[in-house]
């Protein structure tokens, strides 16, 4: 009798060990084939119409914009770029810094009755440029123009929708995985963005949002920087 209740608890302690075992390979199977998404670091470049003729809408913008960067990792680069009759830096640094993005554009955007141009284009010139540094740097791109998209002043610095999307083929080149977002334009405006933009960029890397629909570009915007 002994000896029969040994070899059962052999049994069961054996069925026991190869039960574990095939357990064990299969969690490992599994957790092998599990994919960890890696994080990258992103680099927003934001062009800001704050002239004269946007005054009006651009308390709602920068409200975007920084709704835009509470959203955004603190380990992320932000830069801004204010777009008048000329385009220059006003802020760069982390998304989280909310004062020192609040001071930037409340120093830097307010009205000037000379300020009636909108140098788009030269604005982003300069956001691609930015682009290919932070490339190198080890960031995911992107490039976010707020403002209705209207030319107005020097011909020479509006945006020209013919050679644009030739020139963000040659970006790609550098930067594959560079994605585009317009917001606060009109419809009619937008749709010209995405006739001209739509068949370089694609539509997950090119968002465009008017003021009514502007709430859900977000995030449109975190899938085409890969969150």
């Amino acid at each position: 009798m002994k000896g029969n209740k040994m070899n059962k608890r052999l049994i069961i302690l054996g069925l026991l060990i190869v039960f574990v075992a095939i357990i064990g390979k299969l969690l490992f199977v599994a957790c092998k084939n599990i994919k960890v998404d890696e994080f990258h670091k992103a680099a927003i470049i934001f062009a800001v119409d704050s002239s004269a003729s946007n005054q009006k809408n651009l308390p709602e913008q920068i409200k975007y914009l920084k709704s835009l960067c509470s959203i955004l990792d603190p380990e992320d680069e932000i830069k801004i770029l204010k777009v008048s009759e000329n385009s220059y830096l006003i802020y760069e640094g982390s998304p989280s810094n909310s004062k020192g993005i609040t001071k930037a554009v409340e120093a830097f955007t307010q009205y000037n009755s000379k300020d009636y141009g909108t140098a788009y284009g030269e604005a982003i010139k300069k956001a691609f440029d930015h682009c290919l540094t932070m490339k190198k740097e080890g960031y995911v791109p992107a490039v976010v123009v707020i403002g209705d998209l209207e030319n107005e002043g020097t011909a020479d610095k509006q945006i020209n929708w013919d050679t644009l999307p030739e020139n963000v083929k040659k970006v790609q080149e550098y930067i594959p995985e560079i994605s585009m977002m317009f917001v606060y334009a009109h419809p009619e405006k937008l749709d010209m963005v995405k006739t001209k933009l739509n068949p370089v960029l694609g539509e997950k890397k090119l968002i465009v949002a008017n003021e009514t629909n502007v709430d859900k570009a977000n995030r449109k915007f975190l899938e085409a920087i890969g969150r």
